[in-house]
């Protein structure tokens, strides 16, 4: 259950009673199955699986919680099929073919006929709160995905004023400092992986992967005038991941030192593990955020 991805957002001291009763309010959004109109339906699941109860999985100060989704399979090629049988059909018994407001309707009607017939595949995106720091940290690189998840556990919650991380300081400049030969904080090194790109014309983009990154080929093209998007980086050698100018984490990795200590816990259950993997994971992201708080002035919402 290790995260892969890390889309930041920041959230008050002042939201923190709901997020004690966090269970009660996910209760109210459940998922349930997409009706038989519903291309989509989403709502709250239990982190340790869907046949148990528990909407929330906590450690100290940290709440792990999980929004589901319920997607019909409806591929774009079977519902163009139909339409075309029946506007065929359609143009056989009038001489014409139908125009757009006649189209509009097969349209529906194809949907209404297909919908209820086809199957739901399931999702689920898992994100956890750091009621301590003010951090909610959602497994996704995806802006629209992490939007939605802020968005149905504010619906959730009634209210639940997050907000995405704002640093004062540039990313951006930082790690094309540290490109260029800046020193790296001790407990920071650079990893193997970059993206530069001209800021006059972002279409102009250099990529870096299983590269040497101290390198003097790299360096050239900072002084060109191209600056660093994306900087693969590893923490305190435990911890490996690629951040963005956008603050999102991508390819977030646990490396050997975390995960032998996840190893000499042997959890007698599935639900055991899953609450020492949360913890562990949880404590040493709390860790690097600090760091990255730190280093890049990110205040608390």
């Amino acid at each position: 259950m290790f995260f892969r991805n890390l889309t930041l957002f920041r959230f008050p001291a002042s939201a923190m009673p709901a997020v004690d009763a966090l269970d009660a309010h996910l209760a109210r959004r459940p998922l349930r199955p997409p009706g038989p109109l519903e291309l989509s339906t989403h709502g709250f699941v239990s982190p340790f699986g869907r046949a148990e109860e528990a909407l929330s999985l906590s450690v100290g100060a940290s709440t792990l919680v999980s929004l589901g989704g319920a997607d019909k399979l409806l591929p774009a090629a079977v519902v163009n099929q139909a339409m075309a049988e029946q506007l065929d059909a359609i143009a056989q018994r009038q001489g014409r073919r139908p125009g757009g407001r006649e189209r509009r309707r097969v349209r529906e009607e194809v949907m209404a006929d297909l919908l209820p017939r086809a199957f739901s595949k399931p999702s689920r995106l898992d994100a956890y709160l750091d009621g301590k720091a003010g951090w909610l940290l959602i497994d996704t690189a995806s802006r629209k995905a992490a939007e939605n998840f802020v968005s149905a556990l504010r619906e959730a919650l009634g209210s639940f004023p997050a907000l995405p991380a704002n640093p004062e300081s540039s990313p951006r400049a930082l790690m094309t400092g540290w490109l260029a030969g800046d020193p790296l904080p001790e407990d920071f090194a650079l990893g193997d992986e970059c993206e530069l790109r001209d800021p006059a014309d972002t279409r102009v983009v250099v990529k870096a992967q299983r590269h040497d990154l101290h390198g003097e080929e790299l360096r050239e093209h900072v002084k060109a005038g191209k600056q660093v998007f994306r900087l693969a980086l590893v923490y305190a050698g435990r911890i490996s991941f690629v951040l963005g100018e956008d603050l999102v984490v991508r390819k977030l990795r646990f490396l050997d030192a975390v995960t032998e200590q996840l190893d000499q816990e042997q959890p007698d259950s599935a639900r055991a593990e899953r609450d020492v993997t949360f913890a562990l994971m949880s404590g040493e992201l709390a860790r690097v955020l600090a760091r990255l708080e730190t280093l890049l002035s990110i205040g608390r919402a």
